[in-house]
Formats: C-alpha cells, structure tokens, sequence
C-alpha cells in the first residue's frame, strides 16, 4: 500500500449541557438506565490531525494537565481506528487545543473521542458508514455516541440509544465552573447507585415508560407554561451536598435577572442558566462576569447549536 501523502484535517469539538438527566435504576451489566435530553452548545474543543510518514499516534495539547497517553480517548479512539483499518503504516499528529474544562461535566473527553473517529476517518480515507462509526464510539464511552450527529438528542440505555430530539430550541446559556474543581463521572455514579438503587433494575415496562414520557413532555411543552423551565439532573442531589461550589453556583444563577432555569449539567462541577436568547445571555452575563470572577468562578456565554463534530 502506498504512503499517504501528508495531509491536515482540522475538526470542531463542542460541549454538551444535559436538559434532562435522569436514572431509572442500575442495569445487571453495572452501567445505569438513563433517560436524558443532551444538546451541544458552542463551546469547542479544537483538533488538527495531520498524517505522519513513521505510523505513530501522536498526541499533544496546549492543557498542561491532560494525561497524553493510552488512557486518554483520542489516542484509544485512533488506536481503535487504526486496528481496524489493517494497515500499520498509519500514522497521525494531533494537537488538541483545549477550551472545554477537563472533569466538568460537558463531556469534553467524549467529544473528543467522537471528533477522532470521524477526523481520522476522512484523514485516512477510511470510507467508515455512520453505523459502524457510531458502532465504535459506543465502545469507548457511553457519551461518545451521542456527538457523532450532536444537536439535541434523546439519550436512552446508557446513553448509546439516540433519537433526535425534533425541536429546535434556541437559549443562550451562561455556565459557570469553579476552576480548582473536577468531579469523577464514575464516582459519581457510584454513589448515587449506592444511595437510590439497592436492587437491580429488571422492570421494561418502568423504563418505556419513562422514555415515552420523556420523549411526549420533553423540554419544550414548558415553554408557555409561565413557570420556571424545570431541568430534572438526578446527580445533583448527590454532588451539591458534598461540592460548596456547586451549590455556590447554583445560588448564583438563580439570582440572575431574567433566568428562565438553571442546572448542573452531568455530573458536574459546571452549572448552567438558560435565558431566552444568545442576546439576553450576554446582556446578562456582561453584567454579572465581576460577580462570576470575584467568586472564584470561570464563566462563559454560549448558545445552542445544531450539530456535533464538524470541519473547519
């Protein structure tokens, strides 16, 4: 097989918010039933994937606090890439330029992860079907599946079930993160499973019914209601106790003015409030960012986007 000429690819990695988050019980396999709304906002990780002549996989980053090794998804995505293409002279250099805080609770890890597979699918002219890349970023983690396609989603099982959430929503977000804090997914999970859910859950009928009341009610039948837009996170009951930023967080953006609803987004540590639109959100956030930053919190401004991983 020939030498592949040398190429560069660069690829957008976005962020994501959980506008519903809920655990219907612990499954026999160890992972958790959910039921969840997951929606990218345009807050992006930046990849470059170049092909390298010596069939390596190199990984470097501008995070000085990103493990680069075999641990790291990038690299087990392409490695899994790369096994499956049968041709040990593939080789790639990749630069991820990180903006998505690590353990935060946006799935910055899984983004990336999805972001190689389709990055390093075009690259190495792979000619992968959507099945089968979606097929393989199941393997990698339960989020991964989800920003193949990205927007808004309905996120069932474990996460890997997507159905498009057919409705185009249009908030501003402002998140906050206190910088000095990440929060282990997995721990997380544990002890919400050790608190709530004692026995295996084995009842279907229990979990279609809450999909089919999750995917009727949504996210968007509250919008004319003229209440507070309510976002179910069963997580949160279990990180605000035990994290004084995140009900710190909280606190605050549920005393900003024209706040239409506010969450953790995952597992946490970064909190979020919705507000009408991207212009309102920035109104709002370009009079609070001294509070934000006097607290000890990073913050940003973003909106709701309609796709995952994309090239620029």
């Amino acid at each position: 097989m020939s030498v592949l000429p040398t190429t560069k690819i660069c690829v957008r990695s976005p962020a994501k918010i959980n506008l519903h988050l809920e655990i219907i019980g612990k499954r026999e396999d160890g992972y958790h039933e959910l039921a969840m709304i997951m929606q990218n906002i345009d807050l992006f990780d930046y990849i470059e994937f170049e092909n390298n002549q010596i069939g390596k996989i190199e990984l470097n980053s501008d995070n000085k606090d990103l493990s680069l090794n075999n641990d790291n998804l990038i690299i087990k995505a392409a490695n899994c890439l790369k096994e499956i293409s049968n041709n040990k002279k593939l080789g790639v250099n990749i630069f991820l330029k990180k903006n998505i805080p690590i353990g935060a609770g946006l799935a910055g890890g899984s983004s990336n992860a999805a972001a190689t597979l389709i990055g390093l699918n075009k690259l190495w002219n792979l000619k992968l079907e959507c099945e089968t890349i979606l097929s393989l970023s199941a393997k990698l983690g339960s989020d991964v599946p989800f920003f193949v396609n990205g927007g808004s989603q309905f996120c069932f099982g474990r996460g890997e079930i997507l159905e498009e959430y057919n409705y185009k929503l249009e908030y501003g977000v402002i998140l906050l993160k206190n910088p000095k804090i990440s929060i282990s997914t997995a721990d997380t999970y544990k002890k919400y499973s050790n608190k709530f859910c004692s026995e295996y859950l084995t009842e279907s009928n229990k979990t279609n019914a809450i999909r089919n009341s999750l995917r009727i009610d949504g996210f968007h039948n509250q919008k004319n209601s003229g209440q507070m837009l309510k976002i179910k996170n069963d997580l949160q009951v279990i990180v605000e106790k035990e994290n004084d930023s995140v009900m710190h967080a909280l606190h605050i953006l549920s005393n900003l003015d024209n706040c239409l609803s506010f969450s953790m987004s995952g597992s946490g540590p970064t909190c979020f409030a919705l507000f009408k639109d991207i212009n309102k959100a920035t109104e709002v956030f370009e009079q609070n960012k001294k509070i934000f930053n006097n607290n000890g919190f990073d913050a940003w401004v973003c909106k709701l986007i309609n796709s995952g991983i994309t090239f620029f």
